[in-house]
């Protein structure tokens, strides 16, 4: 039985939401949503077909098409990204419940800030209606008043992951709305919560029919939005496997993409730096936070050779005083993984990453006194090199690899050496070293001394981590258009 805690506020479980309406799937099938600290079946969510995926987007394309919100100014659309930003923070508790059993996080991580991450996305969007240029007039090369006038690309797919779904909801979906976007929202089949809670919002400020649609897809389905020739952006954050396939299928149309994959990050620690300072840094918060279920994880942590074993007897350390266990207790400092895919998919991982050379410092399996819920011990590889199995692939789970490096430089080159580049970190106690081997590092974010990417200025990767920026003013201009008016003279 659930306990209160475990009691999730799913609006409307059984239908979807197009065009402004609650709406009966085409199927009777569900998708049962599971407590991955349990095992538990805590909502069972509609799940769309074809056929409803036709739905949402007509009810998208009539509502850019021909509906009001695309007509609106900036200021006027600002206005229910405010009410949205209220909302969002009311039901902060909601969310914080929704996010700890369906991904695992610490409730005492989600709870106290959740709906103020939330609501702060909105309140960006809304601020950037008052600063955005949307219409900027230049003097044009023939002497002619030309303006630059930035308008919405379209109707909008976001897809949105399940390790953090509503976060992504936010900085997917604010800047799409005050672009002047219509929305579809495709959730994750094991995090549907948050999508449904959040159409109720959308509901409750009364954004116009169409605005804002969500629905729940297989992701074979979920290709049908994809390829769907009425849809022009697509926005996706998963692996970068599926967003090959997402932006290859967009390419065929020359539709709009953003994609925000994988990521295997490196952790450079320079010679001045303190080894247990930095093990501090890199594991606790790395096991505390999502099991290590987040793209822009530092998992690859390269330091120099003679403080390779230091690293490692301090990570093992980290790793040992973690105490895995229900994610809603107060002594609990590492929730489960997501999924029993998730967790099987870490076990392979591992076990492929020891056969290819890594050692096992600590960890590997699953904490044998929990014998319930998806739980992954925190684990150090060490000896890894660089071009192992083990720093190729990424593991999305609680799982560091140490790795000894000969130089500053050979460790750059190192940190570089990867399909990846989404985020960084480097460890000196000297601002301007940091800079200086920031600004060599391939990566969208360089930390100093921790990892410290930040979706209010912007968010994405170089190489196979990515196209496009999500969050700050980057993350509005990927739902815009730029077009470009030149006029006999001015407009009025």
């Amino acid at each position: 039985m659930n306990t209160p805690e475990r009691t999730l506020n799913v609006p409307h479980a059984d239908c979807l939401f197009i065009a402004g309406q609650w709406r009966k799937p085409s199927t009777p099938q569900t998708f049962a949503v599971l407590d991955c600290a349990t095992e538990e079946v805590v909502a069972r969510v509609a799940r769309a077909e074809n056929e409803d995926v036709a739905a949402a987007v007509a009810a998208a394309r009539q509502a850019f098409d021909h509906g009001p919100w695309p007509r609106l100014t900036p200021q006027e659309r600002a206005v229910y990204l405010e009410k949205i930003a209220e909302r969002l923070e009311a039901l902060n508790d909601d969310f914080a419940r929704i996010w700890t059993v369906e991904s695992g996080v610490l409730y005492r991580i989600a709870q106290p800030r959740v709906g103020q991450y939330l609501s702060g996305a909105f309140r960006q969007y809304a601020a950037m209606a008052q600063t955005y240029p949307f219409i900027e007039p230049l003097k044009s090369l023939s002497g002619h008043q030309a303006y630059r006038v930035q308008e919405a690309v379209g109707v909008a797919v976001a897809i949105v992951p399940w390790n953090g779904p509503a976060g992504l909801i936010a900085y997917k979906v604010a800047p799409a709305l005050l672009a002047g976007c219509t929305v579809i929202i495709k959730n994750s089949p094991e995090a549907p919560c948050s999508g449904h809670l959040f159409a109720q919002i959308c509901e409750e400020v009364g954004l116009p029919p169409g605005v804002v649609n969500m629905l729940t897809a297989e992701r074979d389905v979920s290709e049908a939005l994809v390829s769907h020739p009425d849809v022009d952006k697509i926005t996706f954050t998963g692996s970068t496997a599926a967003g090959r396939r997402i932006g290859a299928v967009a390419a065929e149309r020359v539709a709009r993409v953003t994609l925000e994959l994988g990521g295997k990050s490196p952790a450079v620690v320079l010679d001045d730096y303190d080894i247990e300072t930095a093990a501090k840094a890199l594991g606790t918060p790395y096991f505390s936070y999502l099991s290590g279920q987040v793209c822009a994880s530092l998992t690859r942590i390269i330091v120099p050779r003679a403080k390779h074993d230091a690293m490692v007897e301090a990570l093992v350390g980290a790793a040992r005083e973690a105490v895995p266990g229900d994610p809603f207790a107060a002594d609990t400092s590492m929730g489960p993984l997501a999924s029993q895919r998730q967790r099987d998919a870490v076990e392979r991982l591992v076990a492929q990453s020891i056969a290819d050379g890594a050692q096992l410092a600590t960890g590997g399996g699953r904490p044998r006194h929990l014998r319930r819920g998806f739980f992954f011990e925190p684990t150090v590889l060490a000896h890894v090199d660089n071009r192992s199995f083990a720093a190729r692939h990424e593991f999305f789970g609680p799982v560091l690899s140490v790795i000894a490096a000969d130089n500053e430089a050979h460790a750059i080159e190192m940190a570089n050496d990867s399909l990846f580049g989404l985020n960084a970190a480097v460890f000196t106690q000297d601002p301007e070293r940091a800079m200086q081997v920031a600004r060599q590092l391939r990566a969208g974010t360089v930390g100093h001394n921790a990892s410290r990417y930040d979706f209010s200025i912007g968010f994405g990767g170089f190489k196979q981590s990515g196209i496009g920026r999500e969050g700050g003013q980057g993350g509005l201009e990927a739902f815009l258009e730029t077009k470009t008016v030149v006029l006999d003279r001015p407009a009025g």
